[in-house]
């Protein structure tokens, strides 16, 4: 059975733009201002968040802008802004303060799904978790394996199985605070999973006690796919381990894939696409946007990001939304 979906003019439009954040927040539509890096200028606003990535490229702000005049506030430590349709919001939560990034994980998940579903916009669409030292420890004590735990404890209650949308990367400032923030809504999505890929949540024990909880992409409406984070996984299993190249043209096999399950119009990547690209390894970025730049001419927007991925062996991301080009 399909679930409801927005309307095509009732969508958050998401872009990368270059003015001063305090200019963007007079402007009444702007959901959420989000800066990357240590040198963003931001202010304080409930609408801001500063994401500890840094930018591997002169950096735009990342802009969602709503469908009606947006309210905005604080609940302890959530931040939060909504147009009546859609509702921002984002947690920072101290890993020294809660005891671990299990039980950080497991907080900022339990605040954040429970102050969703009590509001009028209670459907979760997308997610982005960012967390320091993603890679670190061996096993299942590796913090990524660690930190599925705490969101699975989290959000267990509130999704069940309808998990949305999602992205985890790895911050490289020695920063030991998770950062999660998003997207919800008053109306529900449809998750889309990759034909060429085994649903996260179905991933065999090898890869930890706790699947990963999410899924590939969530579309919004009939013409918006909201993108998860993609790599050069197929099957269950990474691929061309310590190639670049052949891990960038596996992911965008994956992206060609997800948006045809999708069955948006426009579905291929074009001047309706919006990319965020990790990187491990910085000096990778060069030959990241080449190989973008050239498969996706038309591309509408691309910001580059260097972060650790969830497996040792991947070396590149990709997440993003698309749209069918107007």
């Amino acid at each position: 059975m399909s679930m409801p979906m927005t309307e095509p003019d009732a969508l958050v439009r998401f872009g990368y733009e270059q003015a001063p954040a305090e200019l963007l927040l007079q402007q009444p539509d702007v959901l959420a201002v989000i800066g990357f890096g240590a040198s963003a200028a931001l202010p304080s606003d409930p609408r801001v968040l500063r994401v500890g990535l840094e930018p591997v490229q002169a950096s735009a702000l990342e802009v969602w802008r709503g469908v009606a005049p947006v309210h905005s506030g604080r609940d302890g430590d959530l931040r939060w802004s909504s147009d009546g349709e859609h509702l921002f919001f984002a947690i920072e939560a101290d890993e020294a303060a809660h005891g671990g990034i299990v039980a950080a994980a497991q907080y900022a998940y339990h605040t954040l799904t429970a102050f969703v579903s009590g509001g009028s916009t209670p459907h979760l669409l997308r997610l982005w978790n960012y967390l320091d030292a993603i890679n670190l420890g061996d096993g299942d004590e590796e913090r990524y394996r660690r930190f599925c735990d705490g969101r699975a404890q989290g959000m267990r209650a509130a999704a069940g199985t309808r998990y949305p949308a999602a992205t985890a990367i790895g911050r490289q400032d020695g920063v030991r605070v998770l950062q999660v923030y998003g997207l919800a809504a008053r109306n529900a999505g449809a998750a889309i999973e990759n034909p060429r890929q085994v649903s996260a949540w179905r991933y065999p024990r090898q890869y930890g006690p706790t699947a990963p909880t999410f899924a590939r992409g969530m579309r919004t409406s009939a013409a918006q796919l909201l993108i998860s984070g993609t790599a050069a996984v197929v099957g269950h299993a990474s691929r061309h381990e310590d190639d670049l190249d052949a891990q960038i043209e596996e992911t965008l096999a994956n992206l060609d894939s997800l948006l045809r399950q999708a069955a948006v119009p426009d579905a291929q990547l074009g001047a309706g696409s919006l990319l965020k690209a990790y990187v491990r390894d910085a000096a990778d970025a060069a030959v990241l946007e080449a190989a973008l730049r050239r498969r996706v001419p038309r591309l509408g927007g691309l910001l580059l990001l260097a972060g650790d991925i969830c497996r040792r062996e991947l070396l590149v991301e990709i997440d993003g939304s698309h749209h069918a080009a107007s």
